[in-house]
């Protein structure tokens, strides 16, 4: 039992090095900011798209490459946005993976963010 849920833990959650690795490695990931369009303006990671995940339905997903891996993020640890995020996406039928620590621990690791 044990290993199985570090199996599925390691299967729906990256951590920001991972992520950053990937994104360098240039591996078919689209991140998803799923805060609201304002705070994806003050502050998100670069490259990342906004889709709110109060509004994540198959009219604002249409278009987005289903091969790709998405990777969800909001604030952190006290924001669940992220989990809604990844959820909603996958009722859609997206292969995600939420980001643990979200943005703070993103910028934690020495990583930059951009404004939109």
């Amino acid at each position: 039992d044990q290993i199985e849920f570090y199996e599925d833990k390691l299967r729906y959650e990256t951590d920001p090095a991972d992520l950053k690795a990937a994104l360098n490695q240039g591996e078919n990931i689209v991140v998803i900011d799923a805060r609201s369009n304002a705070s994806f303006n003050e502050e998100h990671i670069p490259g990342a798209i906004n889709i709110p995940h109060r509004t994540m339905d198959a009219s604002t997903t249409v278009g987005l490459d289903r091969s790709a891996l998405f990777v969800t993020y909001c604030d952190g640890i006290g924001c669940n946005a992220s989990t809604r995020g990844a959820l909603n996406m996958t009722k859609l039928g997206f292969n995600v993976k939420e980001l643990m620590g979200g943005l703070v621990w993103w910028k934690q690791d020495g990583y930059e963010t951009e404004t939109a």
